[in-house]
C-alpha cells in the first residue's frame, strides 16, 4: 500500500561513547551497524562524550531531517547525555548496545552490556520513552535486524503524533458500544474533530456536478469489474468520495494524517440515497481509515495497523459463531484438528472491508439489514452501495486499542488467519481462526468490557503492536493465551 497518509521513517543513528573508554570501539562499531543495515540510515559523524557532543549531533541528525533515532550503545556509554537525546529529539528513540566480539578483551571491551543498565535507569528518571528491543545487545548485524523491527514501531509512534480523527455524528441509538472518552486520544497526542451528520450532508451537497467525478465513476467500474457494481450509483458514490477526500485536506489544519469515524445509519441511506461502505473500503485501500458508527477508537486502531503493517487494513465486528454443520463439513475436512469450533467464529462488517481483500466473486450490493428496517424489505434502492463477499484467506491479527469508562488505554491483540472456507452468508464477511478464541472470547473481550468492533491486519504483526503499545505506555496488553496458562479470571475447576 503507497500512502501520503502514512508516515516514511527517516532514520538516524547516533554512536555514544564514554570518554573513560575508547571512542573507536563506538565509532567503528556504529560504522559496522550502517554498513551490515540494507535499508537507509543516516550516519551522524559526532559520536557523543559530553552534552556539547549531544546538542552537536542532535543538530545533524535535524538537519538531515531524520524522525526517528537509534541511539547506539558501543561502549558503555554517558548516561546523561545519552538520554538527554531522547529527551530533545522530536520522534521515537531506540537504545541498543553493542556485544563483545570485535577486540581483544583488554583494550577492546566496552562494557556496554552493563552501560545499558544505567542508560535504561536514567530514562525512568527521566521519564522519557523509548524502544528498547527484548535483547537490545548485539553484533552489526544482530543490531540491523533490531532496525528493521523498530521501523514499523517508529512510523506508527510518527503517524499517531500528527493524526487527526474527523467524525460525523453521534454513535445510532442501542449501538453505544464504542463509544468511550476521548481523553485518551489526548494522551496519545491524536487530535479530534467533531461534526454533525448535516455538516457532511451540506459538504456533499456543494459537489454536485464536480468536475472530478467522472474520473471517479471510471475508477470504481476498473476495480469492480464489469457486472459487480450499480452504474446508477456511481456518480453518487463518487461525489461522496470527493467530499470526504476534500474535507479531509481542507481540515487536517496543523495535522499531517486523517482518519476518519462516520455515522452510516440509519438516517445516512435514505439522505444521501446509497450506503458509504464502498467508498469507506476505497479510501480505506489508500490508506485513510473510515471507522463504521463513529467508533472512533475503531479509526485509531486502523491507522495504528496500517502504520504497523505498512498495508491497509478492515474494522469488523466480532460477530458469530461458526455452525457446526460449517465446521463439519468445510473445516474439519480442509484443516483437521488443528483448530476446534470454539476457536473459529465469523467476522462481518456491511461491506468497508477493501476489495483487494475480498475474494474474487465480490460486488456491490445493498444492506439487508437496513433494507428490512429502512425499505420494509421492498426492492432495494438507497439501502445499495455495500462491498459483499468473503474476505480471502490469509494470516491475520485482531487487535484494537480501546479507552474504558475509566479512562484507561487498554489493549488486545490475538494472531490467527481467515480461512479458506466459504461462509454461505451475507456481508463482508469471513471465517476467522484464533488459537484459544473461545477462552479470549470470554476472558479477554468480555471480561474486560471491549465493544464488537475489532480491527483487522492482514498479516501477523502481533510483535510490532505489542512493541508499539508499549511505547506508548499501555499497561493492559491482552492475547489470547495458550490453555496451559491460565486468566486471572479463569476457573481452575472448569
Amino acid at each position: 500500500m503507497t500512502s501520503t497518509n502514512i508516515p516514511s521513517v527517516k532514520l538516524g543513528i547516533i554512536a555514544v561513547s564514554r570518554d573513560c573508554f575508547p571512542i573507536k570501539l563506538s565509532t567503528q562499531r556504529r560504522e559496522n551497524i550502517v554498513k551490515a543495515y540494507k535499508g537507509e540510515i543516516f550516519n551522524c559523524q559526532t559520536t557523543v562524550e559530553n552534552d556539547a557532543d549531544m546538542q552537536k549531533a542532535l543538530d545533524e541528525v535535524k538537519a538531515a531531517g531524520c524522525n526517528a533515532l537509534v541511539v547506539f550503545l558501543g561502549n558503555f556509554g554517558p548516561e546523561t547525555p545519552e538520554t538527554l537525546i531522547a529527551q530533545k529529539f522530536d520522534g521515537p528513540c531506540m537504545f541498543v548496545a553493542a556485544a563483545e566480539g570485535d577486540g581483544d578483551m583488554i583494550n577492546g571491551r566496552g562494557d556496554a552490556y552493563c552501560g545499558m543498565l544505567n542508560c535504561s535507569y536514567n530514562l525512568g528518571m527521566r521519564h522519557l520513552k523509548s524502544y528498547i528491543p527484548a535483547y537490545p545487545v548485539g553484533t552489526a548485524d544482530d543490531i540491523a535486524r533490531m532496525i528493521e523491527d523498530f521501523i514499523p514501531v517508529a512510523r506508527t509512534v510518527i503517524g499517531l503524533k500528527g493524526l487527526k480523527i474527523i467524525t460525523f455524528g453521534p454513535r445510532p441509538q442501542d449501538f453505544f458500544a464504542c463509544n468511550a472518552p476521548i481523553k485518551g486520544l489526548y494522551e496519545l497526542g491524536v487530535e479530534i474533530e467533531e461534526n454533525s451528520e448535516l455538516d457532511l450532508l451540506v459538504a456533499y451537497r456543494a459537489h454536485k456536478d464536480d468536475k472530478r467525478i467522472p474520473e471517479v465513476c471510471e475508477s470504481m467500474r476498473q476495480e469492480m469489474g464489469e457486472g459487480h457494481y450499480y452504474e446508477e450509483l456511481l456518480t453518487r458514490m463518487a461525489q461522496f468520495e470527493l467530499t470526504l477526500l476534500d474535507w479531509a485536506e481542507e481540515h487536517k489544519g496543523s495535522r499531517r494524517y486523517v482518519a476518519f469515524a462516520d455515522k452510516c445509519w440509519p438516517a445516512f441511506p435514505k439522505e444521501f440515497g446509497f450506503e458509504p461502505c464502498y467508498v469507506n473500503s476505497r479510501l480505506v485501500s489508500r490508506g485513510i481509515p473510515v471507522a463504521c458508527e463513529v467508533d472512533i477508537y475503531g479509526a485509531l486502531s486502523e491507522y495504528i495497523g496500517m502504520c504497523a503493517s505498512g498495508d491497509t487494513v478492515t474494522l469488523l465486528d466480532i460477530n458469530n459463531s461458526t455452525p457446526k454443520y460449517i465446521y463439519d463439513e468445510d473445516i474439519v475436512k480442509k484443516y483437521g484438528d488443528k483448530y476446534t469450533l470454539r476457536d473459529t467464529f465469523m467476522g462481518f462488517h456491511c461491506g468497508n472491508t477493501p476489495s483487494c481483500k475480498m475474494c474474487s466473486g465480490r460486488a456491490i450490493k445493498y444492506q439487508l439489514i437496513q433494507n428490512r428496517i429502512l425499505e420494509c424489505g421492498c426492492k432495494p434502492d438507497f439501502t445499495r452501495g455495500t462491498l459483499e463477499g468473503d474476505i480471502a484467506p490469509s494470516q491475520i491479527t485482531f487487535y484494537r486499542l480501546q479507552c474504558d469508562s475509566e479512562g484507561n488505554l487498554r489493549s488486545y491483540i490475538a494472531q490467527g488467519e481467515v480461512l479458506d472456507v466459504p461462509t454461505r452468508s451475507f456481508g463482508g464477511i469471513g471465517i476467522f481462526a484464533i488459537p484459544e478464541m473461545g477462552r479470549f472470547y470470554r476472558h479477554v473481550l468480555i471480561e474486560k468490557h471491549y465493544p464488537h468492533h475489532g480491527a483487522v491486519a492482514f498479516a501477523h504483526v502481533g510483535k510490532t503492536l505489542y512493541n508499539v503499545f508499549r511505547y506508548l505506555g499501555i499497561q493492559d496488553i491482552a492475547y489470547n493465551q495458550p490453555r496451559n496458562l491460565p486468566y486471572p479470571t479463569e476457573n481452575p475447576f472448569e
